[in-house]
Order: structure tokens, then C-alpha cells, then sequence
């Protein structure tokens, strides 16, 4: 079939390589004339681990244009994988998608059909099939069928070509047979509703991952207060097949372009039709919470970060992307920055990203060993295989101070302890010198508070 692809990002990118490799013949357009530029020179712009050597095996069935008539002239099936960023109050901007839409409406001069892919408010699916009617040309049927994508960064390869299943929100016969179609290469089972449920079905199984983290994370809070593992409990709890094991991995919480965008998209949805969802609500409040966590602990070692050497190990919100949105490394990093720490960065793919961002006000280094050395306390943020494969001791020879606040539970407790570690993660016991070092401060400010009290006497 020919396919067009609008939107050479993410969800575009591997759409398009994904459905050239399964035969099809595709086009990917863009309006940004550099990405497509660097995209015809055989550069991907995105770190997605098994993208690029899929598009070059398939360089003979996908082609890059920022021509509309090019692309949208002669498809059959066109999908719409352009951004929709959240507005201040949470809601969807959807000035890209429209865009889109007035551009195919223009240059489509075949029957054809618009699966939308995009996340979007329930109901956009409707008003996208009443304007291609009513600004297409004439003599022109275009479909438009809702068509979600669950793509996780750093295995997007993988969960297009062995999806648990396919979202196919179809309002005609037609349109059901052609979509079924276009994926029967994939051989893979079909959820086929209408356009509106399948709209739903996104955002609802995105914010039940968001709920899930979100719990954890309050029950390794808990268990922080308590004395109990999080990680035992989430062994425990996950072993009940109606609950699952995936997702239940406490840390400083969720980011990226798809759980934060979704959740705080759905409880608008919700309330511009006044209700209000308090689960989603919490999950947020939680989340926006926990990315302090690792901040709160440091400040309790340090008390000042002003000429404090910090080193932050991993940028990207998880691990086999560059994907640095809304990830609370750069929320913590920029804080560091405002209280006058000296900030020092390593992180395998996104290191360009921070560069762009910070500037000169951070140091970004290509080695672990060179992030760590001379630092006062060390921030783990992504759990990099590097991170996770890396000598404690090094920690303890290279640094300063040996702080190390683990934010995605990489080591085991006894073993950071044992190579002379001050450690701390989320939802585990403190080693016993943690302990030691608490006692420590509790008697220095006690000695404090007594002597500033006894000067006022």
C-alpha cells in the first residue's frame, strides 16, 4: 500500500520504518526542511535504539519529502503523527494536527483514509471527519479512523512489531477493512471500536501506568517511614496476576513526552465536562512530589549546596532514549544550578539536550569517572546500564564525599555499604553507616540548637 507518514518524530519515525519493513511503500513528511535534510542523508535525529538500521534496510520503500503534493496526492492511507503539546491548563494543543489536516485536505486528490495516531481529546477523531468533508475536494471520500500508538521510547521498535494489540476506531466497513489491511503483515490481534472509545483507550491505559507508578511511589515512601523494602513489597504484590510486576519499580517518578502530557490531558478532559478525577489528580501531585526526593536527601547531608560539587548521573527520563522531557533530572538539575551548586552531568545519549539547555552552567562530561570525581554528592537519575554495571568502589576512591542517592533503586544496600558508601535510594532501608551519619547530624545540630539557645539566654 502507499503510506504517508506526517510527522517525522517519535511516533513518525518508526511508524514509517516499521510499515516499510513490512512491505509497504512510504513516505514521511515534515514541515522542519532540516530534520528531512539530515533524514535524506541517511541521519537519524532521535536515539531509539534499532531505528536507524531499519531505515537503512528499508531505504528503497521510504522516502523523506517536506512536499505536501508529494506526499498526499496519491495515498492511500495517510497517518497523522504530529505533536500535541500541553497547553498551561493541561489541555491539548492541537494547532499541529489541524495544520496537518488542512494540508491533506488541499493536496488529496484519491479516496483515501486519515488514521490519526496522535494522542488527542476524545472527539477530535469526529470534528477531523466533519472538516476533510467539508474542505477536501470534491468527489474526494476521506475516511478517518482512530489509530493510538503505545509506543514506550527505547523499545519503540519492538512495541510496533509485537504489539499486544492493535486500536482500530472505525465509524465505516470500509475503512475497518482497509486499516485491517494495512496491518495484516504484522499479524496481530485487533481491539475495533468507534473513533471516540478508541481515543479513550489511549489516554485511560496511559494514566493506569501513571496511577501505578504514582502508588508505588507512595508505598516506598511509606516504607521508607517504616523500616520496610519496596522492593520485596513490589516483588510480592506483582507476583498476583491481577496486579502484574511491570511498573511497580519505585523512584523519583514518571516523565517523558506521553505519562505527564496524558494525565494532566485527561483530568482537563474530565473537568471541562464537570468531573473531576481525584485518582489522576493524586497520581499527579504524587509525581510532582517525588521528583524531589533525591533533592530533600541531599539537603539533608549538606544543608547548602553554594560551592557544593554535584554530580548527576543520567539526563534522559529512562534509559535507550535521549528523551529529556519532563524528566526530573533537569527539574533537580535546575535547582542545583539556583542554589549555587557546581553541577557536573554524564549521560550516554542526552547530553546534547542538557548542553542546549543549561549552557555554561553545567559541565557535561563524557565519562561516569569524570562526572564523579572531586563531587560532594552523586544523583542517580537514569539507570543506564553503565550506572547499573559501574564499581561502587570508584565512587568512594573518586568523590570527595561518598553520597551516593540513588533515585532508581541501581544497587544493593548492603554491597554500596560495604565499599564504604554513604547511600541512600527509594523505599529501602539506610545501611548502618547511614545510620551513623544521622546520629551524627542529629548530635551536631542538638550541640547547635543548645549553643545559639544558651547565646541568646
Amino acid at each position: 500500500m502507499k503510506i504517508t507518514i506526517a510527522g517525522a518524530g517519535y511516533v513518525g519515525l518508526v511508524t514509517a520504518a516499521c510499515l516499510a519493513d513490512k512491505g509497504h511503500d512510504v513516505i514521511c513528511v515534515d514541515v522542519n526542511e532540516e530534520k528531512i535534510r539530515r533524514l535524506n542523508e541517511g541521519i537519524v535525529p532521535i536515539y531509539e535504539p534499532g531505528l536507524e538500521p531499519l531505515i537503512q534496510r528499508n531505504s528503497a520503500r521510504l522516502r523523506f519529502t517536506t512536499d505536501d503534493a508529494e506526499a498526499y496526492r496519491w495515498a492511500e492511507v495517510i497517518m497523522v503523527a504530529v505533536g500535541t503539546p500541553p497547553l498551561p491548563d493541561g489541555s491539548v494543543k492541537l494547532d499541529d494536527v489541524w495544520e496537518t489536516l488542512r494540508r491533506i485536505a488541499a493536496s488529496a486528490e484519491r479516496d483515501c483514509l486519515v488514521a490519526i495516531k496522535s494522542t488527542v481529546p476524545v472527539g477530535t477523531g469526529d470534528e477531523a471527519a466533519r472538516f476533510l468533508a467539508e474542505h477536501g475536494r470534491g468527489g474526494v471520500r476521506i475516511d478517518v479512523v482512530s489509530n493510538p500508538e503505545f509506543l514506550s521510547q527505547g523499545t519503540a521498535v519492538r512495541d510496533t512489531l509485537q504489539a499486544p494489540r492493535i486500536v482500530l476506531g472505525v465509524e465505516s466497513e470500509r475503512a475497518e477493512r482497509i486499516m485491517k489491511d494495512l496491518y495484516a503483515p504484522f499479524a496481530l490481534p485487533y481491539v475495533v471500536t468507534d473513533r471516540k472509545s478508541a481515543e479513550m483507550i489511549k489516554y485511560a491505559a496511559n494514566v493506569f501506568l501513571a496511577l501505578k507508578i504514582s502508588y508505588i511511589n507512595e508505598i516506598a515512601n511509606v516504607c521508607e517511614l517504616v523500616g520496610a523494602d519496596i522492593q520485596a513489597v513490589a516483588e510480592g504484590i506483582g507476583m498476583d496476576p491481577r496486579i502484574g510486576r511491570r511498573f511497580l519499580r519505585a523512584g523519583v517518578g514518571y516523565g517523558g513526552s506521553c505519562l505527564p502530557k496524558d494525565t494532566k490531558a485527561l483530568y482537563a478532559l474530565a473537568a471541562s465536562h464537570g468531573y473531576s478525577l481525584k485518582t489522576v489528580w493524586a497520581a499527579m501531585d504524587v509525581n510532582e512530589k517525588q521528583k524531589w526526593k533525591l533533592f530533600e536527601k541531599a539537603r539533608a547531608h549538606l544543608g547548602v549546596f553554594s560551592g557544593r560539587t554535584a554530580a548527576v548521573l543520567g539526563a534522559a527520563f529512562k534509559p535507550g532514549t535521549d528523551d529529556v522531557r519532563e524528566s526530573p533530572a533537569l527539574a533537580n538539575i535546575e535547582r542545583l544550578i539556583a542554589e549555587g551548586a557546581d553541577v557536573r552531568v554524564w549521560d550516554p545519549a542526552a547530553l546534547g539536550h542538557v548542553s542546549r539547555r543549561f549552557g555554561d552552567a553545567v559541565v557535561c562530561c563524557e565519562t561516569m569517572e569524570e562526572a564523579i570525581r572531586g563531587a560532594d554528592v552523586c544523583f542517580i537519575f537514569t539507570e543506564w546500564p553503565a550506572v547499573l554495571q559501574f564499581d561502587l568502589h570508584r565512587y568512594k576512591t573518586l568523590m570527595n564525599r561518598p553520597i551516593v542517592l540513588d533515585g532508581r533503586n541501581c544497587y544493593d544496600p548492603k554491597q554500596a555499604d560495604a565499599a564504604g558508601l554513604i547511600y541512600e535510594s527509594i523505599g529501602r532501608p539506610v545501611g548502618h553507616r547511614q545510620l551513623k551519619v544521622d546520629r551524627a547530624v542529629d548530635v551536631l545540630q542538638c550541640a547547635s540548637a543548645a549553643f545559639f539557645h544558651k547565646q541568646s539566654e
